[in-house]
């Protein structure tokens, strides 16, 4: 049976296509931070490899989907496709970029604080092997000026990592060189204002690394290759566009197959007529060679001779 392979080949198609549009676009968040102070000005954009056109910034705060610039449910100032926060209202949620078909980008949380401390860490996901620097930012709501109540100034704190404290005193900032065990929730306390809110690290895979070549010469002397003819950097959008061309082939291959099956049933007659060859064969009779002769009937002639007496 060919129809339920092709039928599964099919299914495949579809879900790698539905994989790929989800990374077909991302959402960025300018700052790149998870925390903010309410009133920070903070912009959310729609950035698609092929194009960011008919994609809308959206949040859920836990009380329905709100689509940016979207007037009385809507949120923020939409220019193009981002969505611009002149003053963040101190509602915290998670932020995402939806298309016109119901496309979905990787979801962002952003927490809106008007408390004293928050954490400054990366929104975005961060690639192993990188380093991530953390601070915890407190503000004072008496004598500081309008920028610093909106940013906060850094301050010594003590950082924690899924509840574990990451070093055993206060420090202004923590570096961390990113392994994947490093994914999880972070916040920091101070002595003078409390505890930041807690937001979670994303940790994804490193790039794959680019190849460089190097010129040798007859005295075997090794040079770094011009910076004219040094190849971009691979960037990371490549992977999803090849896996998108070759879905496409995949499904088209398929269509065809499915519709070659098709007219070769049509047209081809399912019982043969019987043929009209004539099969000749050459019988040949021979005599038995103990068959017994006929004996002819021998014809006996004899003569009546008549004797007349002159008595």
């Amino acid at each position: 049976m060919r129809t339920p392979s092709v039928a599964l080949l099919l299914g495949v198609c579809v879900l790698l296509l539905s994989a790929l549009t989800v990374s077909a676009v991302s959402l960025t968040v300018s700052p790149n931070l998870q925390q903010f102070f309410t009133g920070a000005s903070v912009s959310l954009t729609c950035e698609g490899q092929l194009g960011s056109d008919g994609w809308t910034v959206k949040r859920d705060t836990g009380s329905g989907t709100e689509s940016c610039g979207a007037g009385g449910r809507g949120f923020g100032r939409l220019t193009g496709s981002s969505c611009f926060f002149d003053e963040f209202n101190p509602v915290s949620g998670v932020y995402w970029c939806e298309g016109e078909a119901g496309e979905k980008s990787e979801e962002v949380n952003i927490t809106v604080s008007d408390e004293r401390v928050i954490l400054e860490i990366p929104a975005l996901p961060v690639r192993t092997g990188s380093d991530v620097t953390l601070r915890c930012k407190s503000k004072n709501n008496g004598t500081a000026p309008a920028y610093y109540k909106k940013t906060g100034g850094t301050t010594a704190a003590y950082f924690y990592f899924n509840g574990h404290p990451l070093r055993p005193k206060s420090e202004k900032s923590i570096t961390i060189n990113v392994q994947q065990s490093d994914e999880g929730l972070y916040w920091c306390s101070t002595d003078e204002f409390g505890s930041s809110p807690q937001s979670f690290l994303r940790v994804r895979g490193a790039l794959p690394p680019t190849t460089t070549t190097t010129t040798k010469t007859d005295t075997d002397v090794s040079y770094p290759p011009s910076p004219s003819l040094q190849p971009p950097p691979l960037q990371p959008f490549i992977i999803p566009v090849v896996g998108a061309v070759v879905s496409l082939v995949l499904v088209v291959l398929v269509v065809v197959l499915v519709l070659v099956r098709l007219l070769w049933k049509k047209h081809t007659v399912p019982n043969e007529a019987p043929s009209d060859d004539v099969i000749y064969s050459e019988v040949t009779s021979r005599e038995s060679s103990n068959k017994m002769p006929v004996i002819q009937p021998e014809m006996v002639y004899s003569t009546l001779r008549t004797n007349t007496t002159g008595s």
